[in-house]
């Protein structure tokens, strides 16, 4: 079945040569790892007789489809669709669906992967603060050059980097040379430094900069900019390693709110994320900061009142099941802000405490925790978490017109799942097989934006095997220089 999917090297690159594009377009010379390989070129593609789940509202799925793409773009959907000069993938026996859309996740901190220990100094946020301090604008490069490549490995396309650890533009700046490099879709969110004090604004000049000369930064389109917001209220980490949350002032998120909204840049901000964090929806609607496009993470701790805010507002949600059960900030809510007409959209958000980012399983505890909560194996159906995880998790980051869905005139980016492994059949419904069964190693093939980063179950451009010798010793290096052990 691998075989049958593959393409040979050399048709693709003379195909794409014969339409006049490079094949392998997006050079490597210019990667700080040489892990990092040439990007392919977008071609001219079609995918023959998958199992089309397309996820547009309202479209049906089609079981022998088609979809043909040329330059990035999905040019055609259909069944024996006419593609001369194409290059050919058999999708016999696999599931072809959009690929996963991350709606929030700290990428930096992947180097700190299954860091958050037993006793409370030893914790999240002792550790990523201790830690993070520390960090270099290298460390920040390859703690999120991991992340996209474990991401595109594991089938998810678009990525929302909450970079939350900018001790320096440069910090930034590294952060984004390996969204590039990698060719991920995303959005970068600009966010502060972990050892920034909450009386801080930060550099909202350099976030002017950022604006202004984002089409150098953009990697032709894929990325997009916004603000990490640190909203009025925030929790302080105290000497035992709890959290103590107190009101910030008024001039440090003012001031970096109105930089953001003057620049048209989309604002995400974690709160009623703990018990004690509790009324910072109401307290944003309070002061006319409650807006369209506001995203707001975890909110486990938001009311019926406050989701029906959010709704009226335009606000979306991200939720991160397993972060939030593994830290202990609660039970996460997803059909409440759903029946209150909330968009959301499902999360990585740090693997520190997740361990990966096999949105697979974020989707299967989703729908377990509302099937579970209201006693009733029916109560979130398949269906509607692959929606979550793509659509709804698109539209969440202001992307449903270009990805999200198969649909024509949409980019192409696309995952293949195969449905014969020994952990998928037999066939079935093909929702549930996707909730219930799939893992990353399920994921056979890859398209971002019309190039094909993943091909028969490994990545085309990274080199992991240089990519986790260098990105273990950078964790080494940074734990020795912050001294945690």
């Amino acid at each position: 079945m691998r075989n049958r999917l593959s393409i040979d090297r050399r048709q693709f690159v003379g195909g794409a040569a014969a339409l006049g594009v490079s094949a392998f377009a997006v050079p490597a010379g210019s990667a700080v790892s040489p892990s990092i390989g040439n990007l392919p070129g977008r071609g001219h593609v079609v995918i023959r007789n998958a199992y089309v789940m397309s996820m547009a509202p309202g479209a049906a799925d089609l079981a022998n489809g088609d979809v043909r793409v040329e330059n990035g773009e999905i040019a055609e959907v259909g069944t024996a669709l006419a593609a001369p000069g194409a290059q050919v993938i058999d999708g016999e026996g696999f599931i072809l669906m959009p690929g996963l859309v991350d709606t929030h996740w700290h990428m930096w901190t992947t180097l700190l992967r299954n860091m958050s220990g037993n006793m409370p100094e030893h914790g999240y946020f002792p550790t990523t603060t201790a830690v993070g301090n520390v960090y270099t604008p290298r460390d920040m490069y390859y703690g999120t050059l991991l992340s996209a490549a474990e991401a595109l490995f594991s089938g998810i396309t678009t990525v929302h980097d909450w970079c939350h650890n900018i001790i320096t533009p440069q910090h930034a700046e590294e952060d984004l040379r390996a969204l590039q490099e990698t060719g991920i879709r995303g959005r970068f969110c600009y966010g502060p430094a972990r050892r920034m004090p909450f009386t801080e604004a930060i550099d909202v000049d350099d976030l002017a900069r950022f604006a202004r000369d984002w089409k150098s930064f953009s990697n032709e389109g894929l990325l997009t900019l916004g603000l990490g917001w640190r909203g009025v209220q925030a929790s302080f980490l105290k000497p035992d390693g709890g959290r103590e949350l107190r009101p910030l002032p008024e001039a440090v998120y003012r001031k970096e709110h109105d930089a953001a909204r003057s620049l048209g840049l989309p604002i995400s901000v974690h709160l009623n994320s703990t018990v004690n964090d509790r009324g910072h929806v109401l307290e944003l609607q309070k002061q006319g900061l409650l807006v369209k496009d506001l995203q707001i993470i975890h909110g486990i701790f938001s009311t019926a009142e406050e989701m029906k805010a959010l709704a009226a507002a335009g606000a979306v949600v991200s939720v991160s099941p397993y972060s939030e059960l593994r830290i202990g900030f609660g039970v996460t809510k997803i059909l409440e802000y759903l029946d209150n007409g909330v968009t959301l959209g499902l999360s990585v958000d740090t693997t520190p405490l997740t361990g990966n980012c096999d949105m697979f399983g974020i989707m299967k505890i989703v729908q377990n925790i509302e099937n579970g909560r209201a006693e009733n194996e029916f109560k979130l159906p398949a269906r509607r978490v692959v929606e979550l995880a793509t659509i709804e998790g698109a539209r969440s980051l202001g992307l449903a017109d270009r990805i999200g869905s198969i649909e024509k005139g949409k980019r192409a980016d696309l995952i293949l799942v195969n449905t014969r492994d020994i952990n998928m059949g037999p066939f079935t419904d093909p929702a549930y097989m996707v909730v219930d069964s799939a893992q990353p190693w399920n994921v056979d093939t890859v398209m971002v934006d019309g190039r094909i980063l993943k091909r028969n179950g490994k990545l085309t451009a990274i080199d992991t095997s240089v990519l986790m010798t260098e990105a273990s010793k950078a964790s080494r290096e940074v734990r020795d220089r912050a001294k945690w052990w």
